[in-house]
């Protein structure tokens, strides 16, 4: 019998320390060589560990959030071999996987038995009186008389008819209504409260929590909402999605980010990234735009690149691609890096306005509000107009107010007007 110890890889250029996001073995356990023992996280890109060796597991580094420095063991393993092994290469793969909550509680200690001593019994308490009786219900020691439909709603509602007062022969819907109001709207016990969860904050979740309180602390963000018609684009985007062929199917978010790229040229400190330390801003003239898209593991922004060079086909395609790689957690690093630019939709659930976090080093993000249909007078008369709010963010150390307001009324100019917005 021998003890393989299995190090942890290099697997990543300038990574000293990586996490334990999740652990797939537990001591005690007999592994197969190839058999995943681990996912262990750098920045985003989230690695598989793989047993070299088959054997029994008898140590394992850490917890689960714990950072392991490279090069030092992470699992030690039984073998049948007779020498203690050396671990060898692992091959990286970057794939991002579903990240695990578990939470690897210590073994405690065992505690001393501590002789119980006898103790005099507390005197018994009084009981408390009990409450005088109220008045007999219309229905206390006969048959209650109620509608069907009464009859009914209480059992939807879980009321006893017996318990109901009422002023006449019957109980009557409003007798219901009474007994609800002076029970405070509760019938039975409620329901029963959840028990607690405590769940460790580790991975991608971890990450978040790192950026966004970062971003907060460090970045003055002030806000500005623009109201925009999209009752044109609408119908415009109808029609292509008619004719699409072999395309895929058009929502809003391509014509968004096609309107974006264009009014960028003409405020490019909007599509720019800070470097606070440097004391330096960047305007890029590429827009490398971020979609922030929601995982099982928490939010991630892949990254469109170039995107003013693409039509709203090929953003379709590729926001499609990205956010299927997001979710089954197949993007690479470099589709998760260097956004100039970030839009986040909920879609439906988008609410009517929103204040979106920067991420930096950007210095400006959107987000996409709910699309309403909603009475708007034109030209004098009263019609039904599509609308919906985009909400813009902005580092006002780097963004004054009048660029972030000049730039929603030139993505406006493009969003009202399908021709100009896909013409060349």
């Amino acid at each position: 019998m021998g003890t393989y110890k299995f190090k942890l890889p290099d697997i990543g250029e300038g990574i000293a320390e990586a996490e334990i996001v999740a652990w797939h073995v537990a001591v005690g356990d007999m592994v197969k060589e190839d058999q995943q023992l681990a996912d262990m996280m750098t920045d985003k890109a989230t690695v598989e560990m793989e047993s070299p060796v088959a054997g029994k597991v008898v140590k394992l580094a850490g917890e689960v959030g714990d950072q392991i420095a490279i090069g030092s063991v992470l699992v030690e393993i039984e073998t049948e071999g007779g020498a203690e092994a050396a671990a060898p290469a692992v091959e990286e793969t970057e794939e991002q996987q579903p990240l695990a909550d578990g939470i690897v509680e210590p073994t405690p200690a065992q505690a001393e038995e501590i002789p119980v001593t006898a103790t005099a019994a507390a005197p018994k308490a009084e009981p408390a009186p009990a409450p005088a009786p109220e008045p007999k219900s219309a229905g206390s020691h006969a048959k209650v008389l109620a509608s069907p439909a009464v009859r009914q709603r209480a059992r939807d509602l879980g009321i006893d008819l017996s318990q109901v007062r009422t002023t006449s022969d019957r109980v009557r819907h409003a007798d219901l209504d009474a007994y609800l109001l002076y029970n405070g709207g509760s019938v039975g016990g409620g329901a029963p409260a959840r028990a607690d969860e405590t769940i460790k904050v580790v991975g991608l979740r971890r990450k978040i929590a790192e950026n966004m309180q970062a971003a907060k602390r460090k970045i003055p963000h002030f806000a500005l909402v623009e109201q925009f018609d999209v009752t044109d684009l609408e119908d415009t985007r109808a029609m292509m999605n008619r004719d699409r062929g072999d395309n895929p199917k058009l929502t809003l978010l391509p014509f968004l980010i096609t309107a974006m790229s264009k009014a960028m040229a003409d405020w490019p400190m909007i599509n720019a990234t800070y470097d606070d330390d440097a004391n330096v801003v960047t305007r890029h003239g590429a827009v490398h735009m971020g979609v922030a898209t929601q995982t099982d593991g928490g939010l991630m922004v892949p990254v469109i690149r170039d995107a003013q060079r693409m039509s709203v086909w090929q953003l379709a395609r590729e926001i499609s691609r990205l956010s299927d790689a997001a979710r089954t957690g197949k993007a690479s690093r470099e589709e998760l890096s260097g956004p100039t630019f970030t839009i986040s939709s909920l879609g439906p659930m988008g609410g009517i306005a929103s204040t979106p976090v920067i991420n930096p080093p950007q210095v400006a993000t959107i987000a996409v509000n709910k699309l309403q249909e909603i009475p708007v007078i034109v030209d004098g008369e009263l019609e039904a107009r599509k609308v919906m709010n985009l909400s813009l963010s902005c580092d006002h150390r780097v963004v004054d107010g009048w660029d972030a307001a000049q730039f929603l009324q030139t993505l406006k100019t493009y969003i009202e007007n399908p021709i100009r917005l896909l013409s060349a």
